[in-house]
């Protein structure tokens, strides 16, 4: 073989084993790939010789090529490799050398993927016969159905040889240790994998090759998305092909919570969007408050696809005591510059706000129509008079004397919810001893969603009366400051060294002007959470940091039985699907 001939058999056959970043997203109908098998005199590629080789060439599923030859060894053939492989010396005897066959070959695979049942071994031949050619390496980029076999079949077979799989794929052709009748049972096989990895959400070649790793999952392989991903808190945002946001997410540390949507998570609406995006971005914060505001922010701004939860910003709302003559509860919407002692909010929905307005009517006997009630009260009066739900003011069942002790209760529920949780308390427990344990259970869960949202009322209006806010925390050996203006965070820094409270006002000076976006409820539940720290030191308020204690021992106590029945349903919950996985 000529210089030049050899050159350009080797710039072929040269291609790296690993997939370079602008060869991710080869699709596999695209992809040409080469089948190849070999049959040996031995075991050990470095005192054994190739006697035949056998390739496929496919593309699109389609056969599009056959290589086949024997190779003149040049010695006789070990007695147990003619009984295994049915090739004897006289089929040697008039083959050409190898010198001569595998430039054909490698001509015939050119840089396409080989594939091969169980890799190394024919690999470890081919290396050995290139570097005796020609003294060069080999490294082809491969695939092994071997090992995709084993990561998709698992136990559906007895083990994974490629008769075995050949069988169990109803391969047309039945492997018999001769090179070209293995490569086209291989052929089969592997198509047949092909199919089975489309389950797995993999459709290009890196897919392929990350289910050959042992642990790999198909998004494993963009892992270099996030290779300069910093230690660091910060928000990343998923950008799809269309440089749209898919997903929007907060971290303590950038780098490690990047690198779990490429490693063991299995969850398919993971797989697609890390199959679905074009780059992965990310902005480091110096505080991991500020992460999760800003992720906040950027789902309600941005409406990623892939946020599942808090994809849309509810709106805040409020209750309010009616000036009717008859009064009533009114869902409204949220103002925070309003305080009255009618009011109550914000409430994290409608929902939630409905949900205690119910509440209150069924405690109180507060009326909940939204109907004008004329002073002659002679409206007709509704069902919920016949069920005993409501005094009735609409036709003179109640006076006014009857019916203020109700609004009474209502305004000391909207200060004060001790009696209004009582009330339902009590209703739970009647409920729950008459056994009606459903209609119990609806009692239990309205006591311990509105301790929860009365609770978190109570932390957003006691942020926003404080106005102008700032903040120290000791982390670590240095602290983290924080600015917030009428609820919203305004600046959050962290800083190497402890800081007085002089230091901490000089640094908060500049933050402390311009308007300020009104910010999301979630925002500022976030602020009084982390107000909250026993070790936070408040340096500047322009209001009055201050919550209602009205209440605030019931509301505490239903708070944490909220939580220990949240925690013991999730533990039998737990339970029980081991039970079920146990006895399968």
């Amino acid at each position: 073989m000529s210089d030049s001939t050899h050159e350009q058999v080797m710039m072929a056959v040269r291609p790296v084993g690993q997939l370079s970043l602008d060869e991710r997203g080869t699709a596999l109908i695209d992809t040409t790939f080469v089948v190849v098998d070999l049959e040996t005199s031995g075991l050990d590629p470095t005192a054994s010789d190739i006697t035949e080789i056998g390739a496929v060439k496919v593309c699109g599923g389609d056969v599009v090529g056959e290589f086949q030859s024997f190779i003149n060894i040049g010695s006789p053939l070990p007695a147990r490799i003619t009984a295994i492989t049915g090739i004897t010396d006289a089929m040697l005897a008039t083959a050409p050398p190898l010198t001569a066959v595998l430039p054909q070959f490698l001509a015939f695979a050119g840089d396409n993927i080989l594939i091969a049942h169980n890799v190394p071994f024919d690999l470890g031949f081919l290396r050995a016969a290139v570097a005796q050619v020609y003294g060069d390496p080999f490294n082809p980029r491969t695939l092994d159905t071997v090992r995709l076999a084993r990561r998709l079949l698992g136990d559906e077979v007895h083990n994974f040889r490629l008769g075995t799989l050949a069988r169990r794929f109803n391969s047309p052709i039945t492997p018999d240790h001769r090179a070209l009748s293995d490569a086209r049972a291989t052929v089969h096989v592997f198509h047949a994998l092909v199919e089975r990895a489309a389950g797995f959400g993999a459709t290009t070649v890196e897919d392929l090759a990350d289910l050959t790793r042992a642990s790999a999952t198909p998004q494993a392989r963009r892992k270099t998305l996030i290779a300069q991903a910093p230690h660091t808190p910060g928000v990343y945002r998923f950008i799809g092909q269309n440089n749209e946001t898919l997903y929007v997410g907060k971290a303590t540390d950038l780098r490690q919570r990047l690198a779990s949507y490429f490693g063991s998570d299995n969850r398919r609406r993971i797989a697609t969007m890390v199959r679905e995006a074009k780059t992965v971005v990310w902005d480091p914060t110096d505080t991991v408050l500020d992460a999760e505001v800003r992720e906040l922010r950027a789902i309600a701004a941005e409406q990623p696809r892939f946020n599942v939860r808090h994809r849309r910003a509810q709106r805040q709302v409020d209750v309010v005591l009616t000036t009717d003559v008859f009064p009533r509860l009114k869902i409204v919407a949220h103002d925070p510059q309003q305080t009255a002692t009618r009011r109550l909010g914000p409430f994290p929905s409608h929902r939630s706000a409905a949900l205690f307005v119910a509440a209150v009517a069924e405690t109180t006997g507060l009326r909940d129509c939204s109907m004008p009630i004329r002073k002659a009260q002679n409206h007709a009066a509704c069902i919920r008079k016949d069920l005993k739900k409501c005094p009735a003011p609409c036709d003179g069942t109640a006076d006014l004397n009857t019916y203020l002790p109700s609004v009474d209760a209502a305004v000391r529920s909207l200060n004060d919810p001790s009696q209004l949780l009582a009330c339902l308390r009590d209703t739970m427990n009647q409920r729950a001893k008459a056994q009606r344990f459903e209609d119990a259970k609806e009692a239990r869960d309205a006591l311990h969603h509105l301790a929860f949202v009365l609770h978190r009322g109570r932390q957003i209006r006691a942020v926003h009366a404080a106005g102008q806010l700032v903040a120290v925390r000791p982390n670590g050996p240095g602290c983290d400051t924080i600015v917030v203006s009428n609820g919203a965070l305004v600046h959050a820094s962290n800083h190497k060294h402890l800081l007085d409270d002089m230091q901490v006002a000089s640094w908060a000076a500049d933050y402390l002007q311009g308007e300020v976006q009104e910010p999301l409820a979630e925002e500022t539940v976030l602020i009084a959470n982390w107000l909250a720290a026993s070790d936070t030191r408040l340096v500047f308020t322009s209001g009055s940091f201050t919550s209602h204690a009205h209440g605030g021992a019931s509301l505490a106590g239903t708070l944490n039985e909220g939580r220990h029945v949240r925690r013991a349903l999730h533990k039998a919950l737990r339970q029980a699907d081991f039970s079920a996985a146990a006895t399968g």
